[in-house]
């Protein structure tokens, strides 16, 4: 079925674009489709994909067309497969990539191990035996053919439709260079036996039938092919994060039929199925209780980093972590009607919506290669209509093409995004791409999701109020005992907390959970009480007014108040919530001094918000934001004209991750959000962003510097070569001089410090 949504004045549809190789390829795809009449495209280079709304009257098939018309291919996306499928099609999936990306290793695997002999030879005449220049033409030429065969292709179809790109010009280059070599060996006395190519640094005019170009010819096509390879490789998680969001969901179900218990599938689950959820165990789908109550964990999707009491009547969402006790749940929504599934698609549309960012090289490059190629043909003509002979005029012509092919163009950004990349990855920062680079550039704001980056994202014991009549050491022991005994997140805070100050607890007698509510039991002969007022309540244990206002204050400040109480009275308030990272507020600062304004966003109730908000110094707060509502806050602050990074770590950030013009993943989170983000803070500490986006930054700047370079190198060669007076050795030692300043250059950002 067509992947099309209708409405009564546009419809949109999702093609998958193929035979993309630059990102400039994209730009003029969405070039086309955007001038036919009703159509608004948007060409998303690194997903492969094109996201079209037109008007009643086109059709489908005609955006196709003009696609294929552009020299591509576009098709409808083919309908997912079932749920109960979907392993085996991602394993499918992985093999593709896998079978995509091997001819690809396989061509740059030939050119590397040919063209290193073929440089070296040419480079230092010690090497040049007699027939040196007769075994380089046997090396290089299975890389010019066979090696460098997707950049002739490209060329070719860009050729077809009057467009030129990187494509066009590494193939005419490389081209050019062995094509002359090769007429140089056969018809002018490069081939003589005990031919050299001596170090000659003066400037000279030359006939050219003694110079080859070969080690030009593979040494261009080995740098650009790796840098190919590792690009087609980081493309292959652009899908990763639907993928994750997927995979997130319960695999299997305990499903009720009558008295009978068994075990299926989710994806074989139906609405209004009765299926069974233990402790512990993951909520197969959305659906609403029937039986039993318990602590349900959804800070994965809402944000709340306090679990939610829930009962029978009430809704409970699939994939969230059932931390209580036993529940009877009735499914009503299955497959592509539940949160997650809608969460996944709000990821996809996000990235899908995010504008292709165009590589720097290809934009200069559609102007570049067009001058360059008419200022060759201009020499050719201008030589030969003042009289020189064929030779020295196709020498000209091809010196200008040869000086102007981009070898340290190849090497520029690739090897600044290794050395940058690698130093990050040392410092707990991994950076996607250079796509990445750009954003760190341009945003102004960072929305900080609470629960799990500014936080720990775990329930902690803060504080112990007590009346004279105990010792904070005797309250921890007693409540420690008994929540120790429980499954509740809560009560593990306390356990844990208690277990920490005071060490081994007392193993408690008659334990009782009552739901909602808290526990009790004896511990060391005490008749033990510990939960909300009410449980005291219901036992005629009334708060004294000094641990009264500790309960209030509490939750005031956003804490959960958890009262204790022993042999008919109340001896304390426990003061339990999600702790502020100890770096959190150290970093803000940071944040700030980059030119950075931060925001607070959570799913967590306001009073949370704030408090957590003024313990690290943030001015700003948006609290009590569901998943689908964090998306429309960083769209709200884009629209506002900000440029917007956002920090995340759940599954319920993936989306707003992806939306963001810079999304920074915290490590420690879920996969779903590490995928969608284009940072990834390996380090769990928010003094990792600020680390990032100074690296980032810095790793921008470098590319930069290395692209002016790259092509200064070259634009100020081209007259010496149009004038007919560069030596093939200047030549040659000019793209080596330009490649060893790119990787030099590239080299000083291993001495990156975090802080």
């Amino acid at each position: 079925m067509p992947q099309t949504t209708t409405t009564t004045e546009s419809r949109s549809v999702e093609l998958v674009i193929g035979g993309m190789t630059c990102a400039s390829c994209a730009a003029r795809i969405e070039k086309k489709l955007n001038r036919m009449d009703g159509v608004e495209a948007t060409v998303n280079y690194a997903t492969e994909k094109a996201k079209v709304t037109f008007a009643e009257g086109v059709q489908v098939a005609d955006l196709i067309g003009t696609v294929e018309a552009t020299g591509y291919t576009a098709a409808e996306p083919a309908p997912p497969p079932p749920p109960q499928a979907r392993a085996q099609a991602q394993t499918g999936d992985e093999d593709k990539a896998d079978e995509e990306l091997r001819p690809l290793r396989r061509r740059l695997i030939t050119a590397m191990v040919l063209a290193v002999p073929v440089i070296a030879t040419a480079m230092v005449p010690a090497l040049q035996i007699e027939y040196w220049q007769w075994l380089s033409l046997t090396l290089a030429a299975p890389v010019v053919t066979y090696a460098a065969w997707p950049f002739h292709r490209a060329a070719w179809t860009n050729a077809r439709h009057g467009a030129a790109t990187m494509d066009t010009l590494i193939s005419v280059g490389t081209s050019a260079a062995f094509l002359w070599s090769l007429w140089a060996l056969f018809f002018g006395t490069a081939g003589t036996p005990g031919m050299t190519h001596p170090f000659e640094f003066t400037i000279a005019r030359s006939d050219g039938a003694g110079n080859i170009y070969l080690e030009a010819a593979a040494g261009v096509t080995a740098f650009i092919l790796a840098g190919r390879y590792f690009e087609a490789r980081s493309k292959r998680k652009a899908g990763a994060a639907l993928k994750a969001l997927l995979e997130l969901g319960a695999k299997e179900v305990t499903l009720l039929r009558g008295d009978r218990q068994e075990t299926i599938p989710t994806a074989q689950l139906q609405v209004g199925d009765r299926f069974l959820v233990r402790p512990g165990e993951k909520i197969a789908t959305d659906g609403t209780v029937v039986e039993g109550s318990s602590a349900v964990d959804a800070s994965m999707l809402t944000g709340e980093s306090v679990p939610v009491e829930v009962s029978v009547g009430d809704v409970v969402t699939g994939a969230t972590l059932n931390a209580g006790g036993r529940l009877v749940v009735e499914a009503t929504r299955v497959g592509a009607d539940t949160q997650l599934a809608r969460m996944a698609k709000l990821v996809e549309d996000a990235q899908n919506g995010k504008a292709a960012a165009q590589r720097l090289a290809d934009r200069i490059s559609a102007v570049f290669v067009p001058v360059v190629i008419a200022l060759a043909l201009g020499t050719l003509g201008f030589w030969l209509g003042n009289g020189s002979d064929l030779t020295a005029a196709f020498t000209a012509a091809v010196a200008v093409l040869i000086i102007a092919c981009p070898c340290a163009l190849g090497l520029a950004t690739p090897t600044a995004l290794m050395v940058g990349t690698g130093r990050g990855a040392q410092l707990g920062i991994l950076i996607k791409g250079p796509e990445v680079l750009e954003s760190t550039r341009k945003v102004d704001t960072i929305v900080l999701d609470k629960t799990g980056t500014v936080t720990t994202g775990s329930m902690t014991l803060l504080a112990v109020h007590t009346t004279g009549t105990t010792t904070e050491t005797e309250v921890l022991r007693l409540a420690g005992a008994l929540e120790h005994a429980s499954e509740h997140p809560i009560a593990q805070a306390v356990a844990t907390g208690a277990m920490d100050k005071v060490g081994a607890l007392p193993a408690p007698e008659d334990f009782a959970n009552i739901p909602g509510l808290g526990v009790q039991g004896v511990v060391d002969g005490h008749a033990v009480l510990v939960g909300r007022e009410r449980l005291l309540q219901d036992w005629a244990t009334e708060l004294p007014a000094d641990l009264g206002r500790a309960r209030h204050d509490a939750e005031a400040a956003g804490r959960t108040a958890i009262t204790v109480a022993w042999d008919g009275e109340a001896r304390a308030v426990l003061e339990v919530a999600d702790a502020v990272k100890d770096t959190s507020a150290a970093a803000v600062r940071r944040l700030r001094a980059l030119g950075l304004t931060p925001i607070l966003l959570t799913g967590d109730n306001e009073a949370v918000a704030k408090s957590v908000a003024a313990e690290v110094g943030i001015d700003e707060v948006i609290a009590e934001v569901m998943p689908e509502d964090k998306v429309n806050v960083v769209k709200k602050l884009q629209a506002e004209g900000r440029s917007v990074a956002m920090v995340g770590d759940g599954v319920n950030d993936a989306a707003a991750l992806a939306q963001a013009d810079l999304g920074l993943a915290m490590g420690t989170g879920t996969d779903a959000a590490i995928e969608a983000g284009d940072l990834t803070l390996v380090r769990g500490d928010l003094n990792a962003a600020a680390d990032a986006i100074r690296l980032s930054r810095r790793t921008l700047g470098t590319i930069r510097s290395n692209l002016f370079w790259a092509f200064a190198y070259n634009v100020a060669a081209l007259p010496l070569a149009a004038a007919g007076l560069l030596n093939p050795m200047i030549a040659g030692a000019a793209m080596a001089f330009s490649s060893v300043f790119v990787v030099g250059n590239s080299l000083r950002l291993r001495g990156f410090k975090a802080g």
